[in-house]
């Protein structure tokens, strides 16, 4: 049974810093390529960064140069640290694990950017 567990939202001020989690568990982790999407209030569901196993990553334009995407492929985690975070940044963060066709997706945490 695919699982993923997201973790690490909280109410942070503007310019602060959080580090999200997803532990992934059923999926075979080092095939996955794992993504991270948001969905504020209203809005619809969109793209935040993914990577790939071998390496490679990809931002939206939006974060670029404040997200950053990272996977430990030991401990089945993909991490996204978020930097100098605005209140446009406000919204439930979800991961998402693909391969193939195939799309798993979190619970979602949410991330609260207000003074």
């Amino acid at each position: 049974q695919v699982k993923l567990v997201e973790s690490g939202g909280a109410l942070v001020q503007p310019g602060g810093s959080l580090r999200l989690s997803c532990a992934a568990s059923g999926v075979f982790f080092r095939l996955n390529v794992m993504g991270w999407y948001r969905q504020a209030p209203g809005k619809e569901r969109e793209f935040v960064a993914n990577a790939a196993s071998g390496g490679y990553t990809d931002y939206a334009d939006s974060i670029k140069g404040r997200f950053t995407i990272s996977r430990d492929n030991v401990k089945n985690t993909v991490y996204l640290r978020m930097n100098n975070l605005r209140p446009e940044d406000t919204a439930v963060y979800f991961c998402k694990s693909n391969i193939g066709v195939t799309d798993y997706w979190g619970q979602g945490t949410q991330v609260t950017v207000s003074s």
